[in-house]
């Protein structure tokens, strides 16, 4: 039976961090069981966005994720990024969904070509061929012509691509809310509803 509180939770070598620690900080609190895996490369881009190295050691990477989340709440299990023999790595481990966030190019080319390189790549693939819900948050500007080929096979796939492009009509004052437009937005793909934003109300009517 598929368990209704599993995610697993995928943070590619793209720019943007806050992204995947704002997502894990919501999913924790709301007390679902997230699977997480740092790919080599995000473990790069964490320390050169925050200056300070993220552990590989799975249990101590997991306090590391909690200490960043200020979250003592949920079930969370770290995986090494080489680790293809991981629970997620099967399609026999049942979960609601996957979202990678922040998303890479390099990773978005590998899931669309089917190359399983390291244990994100192979989770992502077992959800696509196991027709399970699979979220992308690219973050990269511009698109080149093959990064919107590798998303649009990623797309005609059965991936939901959610970009990283907030919006302001829920009037934004913080950078957090900036982020936690685009959490909602890519959750919302999973079906779940994050209380993170103010909702579109409608126009309100001019006088």
């Amino acid at each position: 039976m598929q368990n209704q509180k599993a995610i697993v939770l995928g943070v590619s070598g793209a720019s943007g961090m806050i992204y995947a620690v704002r997502s894990l900080k919501f999913l924790l609190n709301n007390h679902y069981n997230v699977d997480l895996v740092a790919s080599k490369a995000a473990m790069m881009v964490w320390q050169s966005e925050n200056d300070v190295a993220m552990p590989s050691n799975p249990r101590s990477q997991a306090q590391f994720w909690r200490d960043r989340c200020e979250s003592e709440t949920g079930q969370l299990t770290c995986h090494q990024w080489a680790d293809v023999g991981a629970t997620i790595a099967s399609g026999s481990f049942r979960t609601l969904g996957m979202l990678i966030i922040p998303c890479s190019m390099a990773t978005v080319a590998k899931i669309a070509h089917g190359l399983s390189s390291d244990l994100l790549e192979r989770a992502a693939d077992v959800h696509l061929k196991e027709g399970r819900r699979l979220v992308i948050v690219p973050r990269e500007t511009p698109f080149s012509l093959i990064h919107l080929r590798n998303l649009t096979a990623l797309a005609e796939a059965g991936a939901r691509i959610v970009p990283a492009i907030p919006a302001w009509y829920h009037n934004p004052q913080t950078i957090e809310d900036l982020v936690d437009f685009v959490i909602a937005r890519a959750l919302d793909q999973l079906d779940i509803d994050a209380d993170l934003i103010q909702r579109w109300q409608g126009r309100k009517s001019i006088e």
